[in-house]
């Protein structure tokens, strides 16, 4: 049995997830409060979206990417792969999916290592050899080991609760409002304000979640040049992707976008500004992973 490989410890990561949590934790706190303000009703759609959210985070995003879980008898190649690495990874085995999407790409998620899932997809399959996919694979896993892939999981989903959130309040802004006072409308006010708010936890909250997710894509490139021993399979696989995403339909590349921080690329650009951007330019990811191979090539 492959044993557990030792891994450097990435304590800036672990800084900036937990800086990263109680800024999204206070940020969220503000945000419940004025839902009570503005509704009893409200606050009760809120926590019952992030109780089912806890419970059922994994297979959200999965079925959002129409991937499927897959067994070691449909994709024996794919589960072989995922066997070695959880090994020099030390942690449990993830459900292994497949996306039936032309978009070469990748994610992990989960709301606990216990609870992860890893999925590729057919584009992916298409477009790189087998070193480049375990590579892949190996960034993945690495999101898992280092449990970002938990914090991106439910940061990522509160932001769909407040966008969810946001658009149903503007229709009941627009409509009427729910719970309009008699003595002149003090409800409808309040959900104005309420609309206000979570636009606001919108902007807020994704530019934090592109923060700690810029870094953690370094992490992981890191993670996976320690799993495979060879960093430029990976370097390699980012650069097909990056020359394939530009052949794709830009629709198919639209329909992928809102996991963006859940890929190892994101599947349309790197956002509208750096502030947004949910992942380091591929050169800068390329050139420290050629630093690896040459630390690592070193010590050989």
């Amino acid at each position: 049995m492959i044993q557990p490989m030792e891994f450097t410890r990435d304590n800036a990561l672990r800084t900036r997830m937990w800086v990263t949590m109680l800024l999204l934790g206070a940020l969220y706190g503000f945000f419940v409060y004025i839902a009570l303000l503005a509704s009893p009703f409200l606050l009760i759609i809120v926590v019952g979206l992030v109780l089912f959210q806890f419970s059922a985070s994994d297979r959200m995003v999965l079925a959002s990417m129409k991937a499927k879980v897959v067994t070691p008898e449909e994709a024996p190649k794919l589960h072989a792969m995922v066997d070695r690495l959880v090994q020099g990874a030390g942690i449990p085995k993830p459900k292994v999916a497949i996306s039936e999407m032309t978009v070469p790409n990748a994610f992990a998620t989960g709301r606990s290592q216990k609870h992860a899932a890893v999925a590729v997809t057919t584009g992916l399959l298409k477009t790189l050899n087998d070193d480049e996919v375990e590579a892949v694979l190996a960034h993945e896993i690495s999101h898992i080991r280092t449990k970002d892939v938990v914090v991106m999981t439910y940061a990522s989903f509160f932001l769909i609760v407040a966008a969810t959130l946001s658009t149903w309040l503007m229709f009941s802004a627009m409509f009427g409002g729910m719970g309009r006072s008699r003595q002149g409308g003090g409800g409808h006010s309040a959900i104005l304000v309420a609309l206000l708010v979570t636009l606001l936890v919108r902007f807020i909250g994704g530019m934090l979640v592109a923060t700690i997710s810029r870094y953690r894509e370094f992490s992981a490139d890191r993670g996976a040049a320690q799993l495979t021993r060879r960093p430029m399979h990976l370097a390699s696989a980012l650069e097909k992707i990056a020359g394939t995403l530009i052949k794709v339909p830009t629709d198919d590349l639209r329909k992928a976008e809102s996991m963006n921080a859940f890929f190892i690329m994101p599947a349309v650009g790197n956002g509208l500004a750096s502030l947004f951007s949910t992942h380091p330019a591929m050169e800068k990811r390329i050139a420290r992973l050629r630093q690896l191979e040459e630390e690592m090539a070193f010590l050989r």
